[in-house]
């Protein structure tokens, strides 16, 4: 049974810790390791305005500062509160500047957000932090490929299989394991075999290209993590072999980044975090990369506040659905909750039969085999109609 005074003095502790040195007199000074977790929250929460105050240590403008103050909060504090109080440093600190520092970069904890930040300043990065901010990003790629690339490929690659399989296949296309399995009730004892009643095969080879995928990715600033997520889903899907997969970035401008699509961190720093949106050119310029249209799946990732031609953006989603074409439209890609979106673009395109939804990474691959093979994209990532 538990020391009722030991709950106390760590209720004590606890409840010091979480105030701060404001709360020095009444309760007493910290002392040891809770002095050091101390002092490095009181330089990031002891703030008035976003900066710190004089009574304070404060991380200030320097570099090295902060990166010690990094590599501090990684010693006191677990991985998921390292993450949020490199975010919070970055938004009420002002580091933005900082992250530019090779020094910094060497410190921080790599993550999703901090990916989005380093890109955001890829066009005004020196050249002496492009290497440190470049293997934070490989980090973050690296880990998000053990997360997501074999239940993608499981997914995609399944579900390719089941969309090819047809009932009357030639001869040579007989998937002979697969058709006993289907009409071993059809088993005659008098002669000894199975008389097959239903034939199952292949209509393509497997090797052969079944499906072109284009992803279509707003890279507005508000979209950053869905961008990191996107980028690096790109390239996987571009390494398998019965999939054509494309990846197209847009804000006012549009970026085709297919050709990048063997290495997931040089689709990253190609793209611009930023600027404003016009998703009506980024249709206008995947419409030409869908070859087969009943044989294409097309992923627009974008919040939909449209800055283009609204009516003429719709007109395009409409055409490309009359044409046969897979038409997905994600608000979000990303693990971060319901997403701020334009609902009056998103209702019009639920009236084109075209719902617009949230995603998280984890759903993704479901989401992508439902699409190869003209399922509910909804259902399968449960999501209801009233969504």
């Amino acid at each position: 049974m538990a020391d009722p005074g030991e709950e106390e003095r760590e209720r004590h502790r606890r409840w010091r810790l979480v105030l701060g040195a404001a709360a020095e007199d009444p309760l007493g000074p910290t002392e040891g390791r809770d002095q050091a977790m101390d002092a490095a929250m009181a330089a990031l929460y002891d703030t008035s305005s976003g900066r710190a105050e004089s009574r304070s240590a404060g991380l200030g403008g320097s570099a090295p500062r902060v990166a010690r103050w990094l590599g501090d909060i990684r010693q006191y504090f677990p991985g998921t509160v390292v993450q949020v109080m490199q975010a919070d440093a970055i938004e009420r600190l002002d580091l933005t500047r900082l992250l530019l520092e090779p020094e910094m970069l060497a410190a921080v904890e790599p993550d999703v957000h901090l990916v989005g930040t380093l890109l955001s300043l890829n066009r005004v990065m020196p050249d002496a932090a492009r290497d440190a901010a470049r293997q934070v990003v490989r980090t973050v790629v690296a880990e998000l490929e053990r997360r997501i690339e074999q239940r993608t490929r499981a997914a995609v690659t399944g579900a390719l299989n089941r969309a090819a399989r047809i009932g009357r296949p030639r001869h040579a296309d007989i998937d002979w394991d697969r058709t006993i399995r289907a009409n071993l009730r059809h088993y005659r004892s008098e002669h000894r075999t199975v008389i097959p009643e239903r034939l199952i095969g292949y209509g393509r080879r497997s090797s052969a290209v079944q499906r072109d995928v284009v992803l279509c990715v707003d890279q507005s600033g508000s979209m950053a993590a869905s961008v990191v997520f996107a980028g690096v889903f790109a390239s996987v899907l571009a390494s398998i072999r019965s999939l054509r997969t494309s990846l197209v970035v847009f804000d006012t401008a549009v970026v085709d980044l297919t050709e990048r699509l063997g290495d997931p961190v040089d689709v990253l720093f190609g793209t611009q975090l930023g600027g404003g949106t016009d998703v009506n050119r980024a249709l206008g310029y995947a419409r030409q990369l869908i070859r087969r249209p009943r044989d294409s799946v097309f992923v627009l990732i974008s919040d939909l506040y449209e800055g283009g031609d609204r009516e003429q953006m719709l007109r395009r989603v409409a055409e490309m659905t009359a044409a046969g074409v897979r038409v997905v439209v994600l608000l979000a890609l990303s693990d971060e909750g319901a997403p701020a979106y334009d609902h009056e673009n998103a209702a019009a395109l639920a009236a084109l039969g075209v719902p617009a939804f949230a995603c998280t990474p984890d759903a993704f691959p479901d989401l992508m085999a439902a699409a190869i093979q003209g399922r509910d994209v909804r259902t399968a990532i449960g999501i209801g109609d009233d969504m």
